[in-house]
């Protein structure tokens, strides 16, 4: 085991690279050697097991656990740790299979030994209540772990956010978004977090590295530094590279790292709650006077950021106001959980709650009425029913519905491992391969065969390579008026309200079952007015941003970026009567707003024929074996349960909204678009006429059934056509039912590229556009590198993106209306029908859904 190690050492080393964290076998190997140590091995084998081997519940923690507690009892003996030597050790491992051994631990004469490891450890869970009990028996050694849970030593032995950081700039200039740090096509890589790291910033700055690790020769601490920080995904893995360049060790904890400075002009919402929960400390200031290599000083009690004179350079407040106990507690989940260790052992003392931590301050209430979102989140945290949660209010809704996708899936599951998870508290929790299932590379068919058992042994629900795309299944399996959240930032709720988190996030919310929000502001959008012939909802959707810009809300530049949406919830209203599915297109498309959330006002009765469908598909899903089908039926039942009552919350008609956005559906006339590479770059057609389309692509969770007859109907009869058009439906089942209609035959005589259901091009992580190509896109967004090196993408409605296809350019409004009205109108009934799985009888109980074949 040693010389294999070893090889793998140098292996890595000459990448750069550290070893990865030893697995379940490696560590079992490592505990018989400890147990007869070859002779001058031996501070590499207790270097393996201090430092090497995974903490929480990984395999290799579970035998770890197992011989440190054999040790600590005298079962097991090595010449090298002693059994006080063990319980130290065990004191590092977070939680999980090292509690029950520790608290066992306490009835004995090395209890003392227990206290101290114990008491450093915030992740108890159920063994709190062992430990009570102990203290209710009147062992004194478990009185004073409670005494010292209560007086929150876990959170005062370590060191508080100084009044002054001194540090170096590394400044990457304009928008960085989580593509740049963490590129898709690197996704594979992203559990194994030094070697993803090494593909931070190479398509934004390839020379970023190096520059970094110069930087570092200053000896101070490097602070990122950016106009426009964190947009587009949820990605924990752009943090984990900010922090493996810019953050400390954690100690006994290998390849991962916490701490570090993100300063950003405008910092996307989900990223700063990413760097929060990792224990950064993200500020958003003005950074125009900062350059790469400059020092600075940051004063973070005084918001203020001084230059290495002493002159002040920009000034911010320090928000949350609980940032400071975040920095300190190693982050934002460690705090709210060991905050809630603290208040249990008070409570159990019989002592008042802590004055020790920084606690939110409540905004004042202005006696007005509430908004959706508000009353949302008001009944996920218990509030009286039709009571909201204002703006600027802390609190920890209850989390119903968890969505995870397989890029950070990995990750997402060894978050899990390290809050000791061993079964989810959210109600559903659901895993999906959507991103790797078209071209899986061997480390996600690995994936692909472990992480389904992983989740469904906690009570998960898992998908199948194939079925589809993680945010049109999920949809399918929420409950109205109820709060989630997922590791994509582009979960979001049509008959909820999501609010997308890292994976670090996800996992809390998942296993606990609620997750921390400060409650962010709303802007309202309010649609009037008759939709004009030829618009499309797509067209509504970049309405949106296109609305904000001639009002001068959003701008496009990066710099002094403005951004009305930022870190609020949109709100839409004004077309309630629109399918649930067409709904999605709205509060998907708030990503790409870098809103926090978004709720769509829609009357009940859609909502209605939503849940009646999916229930059916549920049941389908039991019998055909997915897991968990307990999971499964309970969500049913719930669904059953609401449509024995259908009713859904309302905003009132005080409501009080940070900005309101009012757009006359009788003023849009004609397309418009996302132009190359901006998602708020918003224009109308003919401002983009002409320009060469070399290929199309009609797929991602903004597509839905109809869009592909419609599509289809553009391109019947056409032939080959001029264009490389890539089509890939967002799930299995509407492939099929496109397949039983004939669809997937006019795209074959199109010449098209069919893609197994899922994200295909939309990621950019599998396949590719061809370098420097112009595309049409249909997908959620359209950064730099994305689909392909040096592409320039379009966003819009398939309707369009048909057309582009058709042609092989952009077409004039005039041609794009005729093709439409001529083609699409006289079939809208049948071209717009949605799914509804009650009304199919192949999905009738015992029935098994067809899974097509790939087909190129």
């Amino acid at each position: 085991m040693l010389i294999a190690y070893r090889e793998h050492e140098a292996e890595r080393a000459a990448l750069g690279l550290p070893p990865l964290p030893l697995n379940a076998e490696q560590a079992a190997l490592l505990v018989e050697l400890l147990k007869n140590p070859p002779a001058g091995e031996e501070a590499m084998l207790l270097n393996l097991l201090e430092n090497r081997t995974p903490a929480g519940v990984d395999q290799a923690a579970y035998v770890k656990a197992s011989f440190l507690a054999d040790v600590a009892k005298g079962i097991a003996s090595s010449p090298l740790i002693t059994p006080t030597k063990a319980i130290e050790l065990l004191g590092t491992m977070l939680g999980g299979y090292n509690v029950p051994a520790l608290v066992s631990l306490l009835d004995t004469p090395l209890a003392e030994e227990a206290v101290k490891a114990l008491s450093k450890t915030i992740l108890m869970f159920d063994a709190f209540h062992d430990v009570a009990d102990k203290v209710k028996a009147g062992n004194p050694h478990a009185q004073k772990l409670m005494e010292s849970w209560a007086n929150a030593e876990w959170f005062t032995n370590k060191p508080v956010l100084p009044t002054e950081i001194r540090a170096i700039v590394f400044k990457v200039d304009g928008e960085t978004n989580t593509d740049d740090l963490s590129p898709a096509q690197e996704a594979w890589s992203r559990p194994d977090i030094p070697l993803h790291a090494k593909a931070m910033l190479v398509n934004k700055m390839p020379d970023g590295l190096q520059t970094i690790e110069t930087l570092k020769k200053k000896g101070m601490p490097l602070a990122y530094v950016g106009d426009v920080v964190g947009t587009g995904s949820s990605r924990k893995s752009a943090i984990n590279s900010v922090q493996w360049f810019m953050g400390d060790d954690i100690p006994n904890i290998p390849n991962k790292r916490t701490g570090g400075i993100v300063l950003g002009g405008k910092i996307a919402p989900i990223f700063f709650n990413t760097a929060e929960d990792s224990g950064a400390l993200p500020i958003q200031c003005d950074v125009s006077q900062m350059k790469t290599g400059d020092e600075i000083i940051i004063k973070p009690y005084e918001g203020k950021v001084l230059n290495a004179q002493g002159a002040v350079i920009s000034t911010f407040e320090l928000a949350p106001l609980t940032m400071p106990d975040e920095v300190r507690a190693g982050g934002r989940i460690p705090l709210i959980i060991g905050r809630g260790l603290t208040g249990n052992a008070r409570q159990m003392l019989g002592l008042p709650p802590s004055e020790l931590f920084i606690k939110p301050i409540a905004p004042k209430d202005t006696g007005k009425g509430y908004t959706l979102a508000q009353k949302m989140v008001g009944r996920a945290c218990g509030l009286p029913e039709g009571t909201g949660v204002r703006p600027g209010t802390y609190c920890e809704p209850k989390i119903t519905t968890v969505g995870s996708q397989d890029t950070t899936g990995a990750m997402t599951r060894d978050e899990l491992k390290e809050l000791a998870c061993l079964g989810f508290s959210a109600d559903l929790v659901m895993q999906s391969f959507c991103h790797t299932a078209a071209y899986p590379k061997p480390v996600d068919i690995k994936l692909q065969h472990s992480l389904p058992e992983f989740m469904s042994s906690r009570g998960g629900v898992s998908l199948r390579p194939g079925d589809g795309v993680i945010h049109s299944w999920l949809n399918r399996l929420i409950l109205p008026d109820t709060v989630g959240t997922g590791g994509d930032s582009h979960t979001r709720f049509p008959i909820g309200i999501s609010f997308p988190a890292g994976s670090g996030l996800v996992a809390f919310g998942a296993a606990m079952g609620a997750m921390p929000l400060d409650m962010p502001e709303s802007v309202l959008v309010r649609f009037k007015g008759t939709m004009q012939p030829g618009i499309t909802l797509r067209d509504l959707v970049n309405a949106i941003p296109y609305a904000a810009i001639q009002r001068g809300d959003l701008t496009v530049g990066k710099q002094g970026k403005k951004n009305v949406f930022n870190g609020r919830i949109l709100e839409i209203e004004g077309l309630p009567d629109l399918k649930v599915e067409q709904a999605f297109e709205f509060a998907d498309a708030s990503a790409e707003r870098s809103a926090n959330g978004c709720t769509v006002h829609l009357n009940k009765e859609p909502v209605i024929e939503f849940l009646t469908s999916n229930i059916v598909l549920m049941q389908n899903m039991i019998d055909n074996g997915y897991e968990d089908p307990r999971t499964l039926q309970r969500r049913i039942e719930a669904m059953q349960a609401w449509l024995a009552k259908p009713e859904l919350l309302q905003p009132d008609a005080d409501a009080e909204y940070a900005h309101i956005v009012e757009i006359d559906l009788n003023e849009i006339t004609e397309p418009l678009v996302a132009c190359p590479n901006d998602p708020d770059d918003i224009k109308p057609l003919s401002a983009v006429v002409g320009d060469k389309i070399d290929e199309v692509f009609i797929g991602s969770c903004m597509t839905n059934i109809g869009h592909y007859r419609a599509a289809a109907k553009v391109l019947e009869g056409a032939g080959g056509i001029p264009t490389r058009l890539w089509i890939a439906p967002p799930t299995r089942m509407d492939e099929n039912q496109l397949r039983d209609e004939g669809v997937y035959s006019v795209f074959g005589v199109a010449g098209a590229r069919t893609e197994i259901p899922g994200c295909s091009l939309c990621m950019g992580n599998q396949a590719r556009v061809a370098d420097k190509a112009t595309v049409f896109s249909t997908s959620t967004r359209n950064f730099d590198n994305r689909m392909g090196k040096d592409a320039r993408v379009y966003l819009g409605s398939a309707e369009l993106a048909a057309v582009c296809a058709l042609l092989g350019r952009m077409p004039t409004p005039k041609e794009y209306m005729d093709t439409v009205g001529d083609k699409l109108t006289k079939n809208a009934d049948s071209i717009y029908k949605y799914l509804n799985f009650h009304q199919m009888s192949e999905y009738a109980s015992k029935k098994v859904i067809p899974i097509a074949e790939l087909v190129e």
